[in-house]
């Protein structure tokens, strides 16, 4: 009985949670949408979905879709948009932004979309945010309608302050903006014959490097780092955001969790074979060719150079991959690294079967339950 009362608790807190089976923290996901070689954008999201439903069945506590833009290969532009979607196809698993790149739009317009979703999802809604463009300088100024970009160290938490205030509906008496509410929000409770719900979507700081860490710390808000495409940074980032973190009405005590690529398959040569696909693609986008995902028999015919291999062996050493047991282990040893709270893993690889395979071999591998029930 107490072991249920436990898993009660954790389903009404936003931000903690216990880890299920015998994983060391709580395992949740990050999304895509990735777009493979010969995949239709329609068949990605289609993914996206089934992988949504698969990790809340099994036990997997948060899923999360990131904002990218102009990516050939990445579907995930619109985070609110394919989130409304898994709402409806869901009914426990936490959904979220990892994140919303808050620069590229207007506070209000984030604050009325999360709190349309926080009303069709009630009590499971994280809000991520980014400061990063999530796109080159070009895409990033359409998508501002402005020829100069403003990356300021003061304009992130401005912007964060004036979303948070929508969000609570208290912008002080005399603010330009007093008067403007978010809805749905709370401004609905206030109105005669008002009912609104005390949820609200729970907010998350995002980053690869200190600048977000040491905000998320001195406002006391839970912190995700980007692990999987920052590795060096990820100690230092941690270190940074519990050194710096004050109590708040969100969290009493420091609350992170990473982004880690991992991938498990039946056997290590191909696991190998499907990572490789991601890493093909990412140096494509380093390089200003993005495209799609390739297949693993294009990833394995491709001529790398010497610099195209240097980065491969590089960027391969931060993706924990091979068997079920090979990626525990990995992924044990980072957790144990690094000290987080929750890990969000990412799979990048070009099939919709190895991906959704590689999930159900994780959770194997972490004893996580085979199917999830209502309370």
């Amino acid at each position: 009985m107490a072991d249920e009362q436990d898993r009660r608790d954790d389903q009404h807190d936003p931000i903690r949670a216990r880890a299920l089976g015998s994983a060391p923290v709580p395992l949740s996901v990050l999304d895509l949408a990735t777009v493979g070689s010969g995949v239709t954008a329609a068949e990605a999201l289609r993914t996206t979905t089934e992988l949504a439903r698969l990790t809340e069945r099994r036990g997997f506590h948060r899923f999360w879709v990131a904002e990218h833009h102009s990516m050939p290969g990445v579907a995930s532009t619109s985070p609110a948009v394919i989130l409304a979607h898994l709402a409806a196809h869901t009914e426990r698993i936490r959904l979220g932004s990892g994140g919303v790149m808050l620069p590229n739009h207007a506070p209000l317009v984030i604050a009325e979309q999360f709190g349309t979703l926080e009303a069709l999802a009630p009590g499971r809604v994280d809000l991520g945010l980014g400061r990063a463009p999530g796109t080159d300088g070009a895409t990033a100024a359409a998508l501002r309608r402005t020829e100069r970009l403003r990356e300021g160290a003061d304009d992130f938490p401005q912007q964060l302050a004036e979303l948070t205030r929508f969000l609570d509906d208290d912008f002080p008496d005399g603010h330009r903006y007093a008067r403007i509410h978010a809805v749905p929000g709370p401004v609905q409770g206030t109105v005669p014959g008002g009912v609104q719900s005390a949820d609200r979507p729970s907010i998350w700081l995002l980053g690869s490097s200190g600048f977000s860490a040491r905000l998320a710390g001195m406002l006391g808000l839970p912190f995700s780092f980007a692990h999987h495409f920052s590795a060096a940074n990820t100690v230092p980032a941690l270190d940074l955001y519990r050194e710096t973190f004050r109590p708040s009405a969100a969290l009493d005590r420091p609350y992170a969790s990473i982004g880690v690529s991992a991938f498990a398959a039946e056997d290590e040569k191909e696991a190998h074979r499907q990572v490789l696909t991601g890493a093909l693609a990412m140096i494509r986008l380093r390089t200003g060719r993005p495209g799609l995902v390739p297949t693993p028999e294009e990833a394995e015919a491709y001529e790398f150079n010497e610099i195209e291999r240097d980065f491969i062996n590089s960027w391969l050493a931060n993706v924990e991959y091979g068997t079920p047991d090979q990626v525990r282990e990995g992924l044990d040893g980072l957790i144990k690294r690094t000290g987080v709270d929750e890990i969000k893993i990412t799979a990048n690889a070009h099939g919709r079967d190895a991906r959704l395979r590689s999930y159900e071999l994780i959770a194997d591998a972490y004893d996580l339950p085979t199917a999830q029930t209502e309370a």
